[in-house]
């Protein structure tokens, strides 16, 4: 429920701006109370760079900002050119962009403000550190434009908002660095990654994991594979700019020159990238298949007495791997290969390949977790 405030009570929406420093589900409230201060038909808090999934919004004006990230205006909005004012002194108008009447001639007017009776804009600058919003306060034509008191009240504004998303932005570190503690202890390998799908935190067991293959470059996560660097970055940008793009992408192979692959999981963290302000968005956990063959080598050596050289076999049998390329991959000849598998045969009383598989299946079941954590 958004609390009654009167216009003018800019202490109301700074108190409102604290709550949802504290409580990310209130951020939709604080753009409400927003446009009752300011006299104004709705606001939403915009990323100057970057982008989310979703932004806090009013409800009056979420259709304009459904069309307006939709259908792609955000890329060429004629008021971006207000940004170095808003960044100077704190507050940006339409008179930072040019004349007004210029404004009513451009295609985001006549095709998207105008039909839903939006004509007048003020952006105020909420700072954290290196972070960067836009408080974008939206008004019709009846309401009319922010006249320089307004932005004289709307620069004092600025500094008290920034104070309280600096508030916000610290509790996001502080859950982004616990989800990544959790992980950790779990034993799974996981890269964080900000809203503009940046890396911004790893932890060990994915540090383990960096080398000639995959490797963080100018704060990107890069495969040898350009094919599988490009689909990384596919499934970051649906996850950042498409509500509906899915929480969870499929996994992305990341191929190795010698080994399995790892297999990257690609979400967003939910808990996390409800604050808009939070440092972390979206979360790869890091699969080794490597891994994964090297405790099926382990189990099987001890289920069936298998030596190391038929454990290695057999690890890579249930990987899906065909005996010609198993034999290829361990340096050994075709018919040692076919040796070792009879030999498997007999101690695992199985007779055929896709029996053995299922059979390995089932032993590594036990350890789904702990595969899925290595």
């Amino acid at each position: 429920m958004v609390a009654k405030v009167r216009p003018g009570d800019l202490a109301g929406l700074t108190d409102a701006f604290c709550a949802a420093a504290t409580n990310p589900a209130l951020w939709e409230s604080a753009m409400d109370t927003a446009a009752q201060v300011t006299g104004s038909t709705g606001a939403a808090l915009l990323p100057v760079r970057g982008h989310l999934p979703s932004v806090p919004i009013s409800q009056s004006v979420g259709e304009l900002f459904s069309a307006y990230f939709h259908d792609g205006w955000h890329r060429h909005d004629p008021r971006h050119a207000g940004i170095p004012a808003l960044i100077r002194r704190g507050v940006m108008t339409d008179f930072d962009v040019g004349p007004p009447d210029e404004f009513v001639r451009t295609p985001i007017y006549r095709e998207l403000c105008a039909p839903l009776g939006l004509r007048w804009v003020a952006g105020v600058k909420v700072a954290a550190g290196d972070d960067l919003w836009c408080l974008a306060i939206q008004r019709s034509a009846d309401e009319g434009p922010f006249a320089p008191r307004d932005v004289r009240r709307l620069t004092a504004l600025s500094k008290s908002l920034s104070a309280a998303a600096a508030t916000a932005r610290a509790f996001g570190f502080a859950r982004a660095e616990a989800a990544l503690h959790a992980f950790e202890i779990s034993g799974s390998a996981v890269v964080l990654f900000d809203r503009c799908g940046e890396v911004f935190r790893i932890n060990k067991a994915a540090e383990g994991l960096l080398g000639h293959d995959l490797q963080i470059v100018r704060k990107r996560l890069v495969s040898r594979d350009q094919d599988a660097t490009a689909a990384l970055d596919h499934a970051l940008h649906a996850l950042l700019w498409h509500p509906s793009g899915g929480s969870l992408q499929p996994p992305i192979s990341l191929r190795r020159r010698d080994g399995h692959p790892i297999l990257a999981y690609l979400s967003r963290l939910s808990g996390i990238a409800a604050d808009c302000f939070a440092p972390c968005q979206s979360v790869a956990v890091l699969v080794d298949l490597e891994a994964r063959v090297r405790l099926v080598e382990r189990d099987v050596m001890s289920v069936f007495n298998l030596t190391p050289a038929e454990a290695r076999l057999a690890a890579r049998l249930s990987s899906g791997d065909s005996i010609d390329e198993i034999a290829a991959e361990l340096g050994i000849t075709y018919e040692t290969s076919r040796k070792q598998l009879k030999s498997i045969f007999q101690k695992t009383d199985t007779n055929r390949q896709a029996q053995l598989v299922a059979l390995l299946a089932q032993v590594s079941a036990g350890r789904g977790s702990r595969v899925w954590d290595e």
